[in-house]
């Protein structure tokens, strides 16, 4: 029974080997890599077949590999991923390419041998300013009823300054010199009385 099952796995397995062939021959022995940009950094590519520009089904082995516009900085190699927000064809990298110019290449080795590059450039993202508090806006005069005129504002009257020498302050400072001058002079009136009585 052991050898049977093993028997059978051993022709699907031979099957699957020998239909590979047959499906990419069906399709052509290349494929078609189009590098199509790149979408926050991430590089983005579509790969079809050769022949008759079918997207690839199978499994994609690709190395994407990228080059600074200066040559000083290399990035890679990256594998290529199913895109889901693309088309069927579409692929892309998980990694992320930063600011600048480059140039990317992408090597297919698997189902069929493939080629494709550009020079992609990945801009730089400004961080998201801090909101502001808003100003209070003045507000608007409300508006005049139509056929009457707009009244000017009363003017409230300012009190006038009290000349010198008048007011509250002024009358009781004069009544308490008045005051301790009367009280002076009773005094004065009843020392000389007691003199001249004695």
């Amino acid at each position: 029974m052991r050898i049977r099952t093993a028997f059978q796995a051993l022709l699907t397995a031979v099957g699957l080997i020998l239909l590979s062939p047959a499906v990419a021959h069906a399709h052509g022995d290349t494929v078609k890599v189009v590098v199509t940009g790149q979408r926050e950094g991430h590089v983005t590519a579509d790969v079809t077949w050769e022949n008759d520009g079918d997207a690839v089904e199978e499994a994609v082995a690709a190395t994407v590999n990228a080059v600074s516009a200066d040559g000083a900085r290399t990035l890679g190699p990256w594998r290529l991923v199913r895109d889901p927000a693309a088309t069927p064809a579409g692929w892309t990298t998980a990694e992320s390419l930063p600011p600048g110019a480059w140039k990317v290449s992408v090597d297919v080795g698997f189902p069929a041998l493939g080629h494709g590059e550009l020079e992609v450039g990945v801009p730089v993202v400004d961080p998201a300013p801090a909101t502001a508090t808003p100003s209070p806006r003045p507000s608007a005069p409300s508006p005049t009823p139509t056929g009457t005129q707009a009244q000017p504002p009363v003017p409230t009257p300012t009190p006038t300054p009290a000349e010198p020498g008048t007011g509250p302050t002024v009358w009781w400072t004069t009544a308490g010199v008045a005051a301790t001058a009367l009280a002076g002079a009773a005094v004065g009136i009843l020392l000389r009385r007691r003199r001249s009585r004695g």
